[in-house]
């Protein structure tokens, strides 16, 4: 018995343009490769001081925040994804841990001197790889989600937010 086999034409062409390199360069190649590679997946953190009378009480929709600032903006602390931080929670407690000076986000920032500590009442804004933006309030212990904020201000009396010296 005899069967038939259809075998698709196969084309092999050698294409030479003008400008390419004669050799494979391995440098060249991992240059390509670096500027194709997805950036990595991070979670940006802003912090709003509660200038409320009342901040220790906690966070309440009526209350104004101000962005903890360093030179003049808005200072955003940076958290690459990874085994410690795996969710928009996880960043906010890291934002906290850097917010009370104890340590630096994934960029090297420390918080400044003249801003107080991160403290009850304050409001967490993190952003995540997935480009969702969530709002947590700290409490006592953990974070509580909050709607977005509509009441952000500049600090009008800087002791608000800056320590008196």
């Amino acid at each position: 018995m005899t069967t038939a086999v259809t075998r698709p034409l196969t084309v092999t062409a050698r294409i030479d343009t003008p400008n390419a390199p004669a050799t494979l360069d391995a440098d060249a190649c991992a240059a390509d490769a670096a500027a194709v590679a997805p950036a990595p997946a991070v979670y940006t953190v802003t912090v709003h001081m509660n200038t409320h009378p009342d901040v220790f009480d906690g966070y309440e929709p009526h209350h104004p925040l101000a962005a903890a600032t360093r030179d003049g903006s808005a200072l955003r602390l940076v958290f690459h994804a990874s085994d410690r931080i795996r969710s928009h929670e996880d960043a906010a407690d890291a934002a906290f841990v850097v917010g009370n000076r104890q340590g630096a986000d994934d960029h090297g920032r420390t918080w400044p001197a003249h801003i107080r500590s991160v403290s009850v009442g304050d409001v967490v804004e993190v952003t995540g790889p997935d480009a969702r933006t969530v709002h947590l309030s700290v409490d006592s212990y953990g974070f509580s989600p909050v709607p977005e904020p509509t009441l952000l201000t500049a600090p009008a009396d800087p002791d608000t937010t800056h320590h008196r010296d």
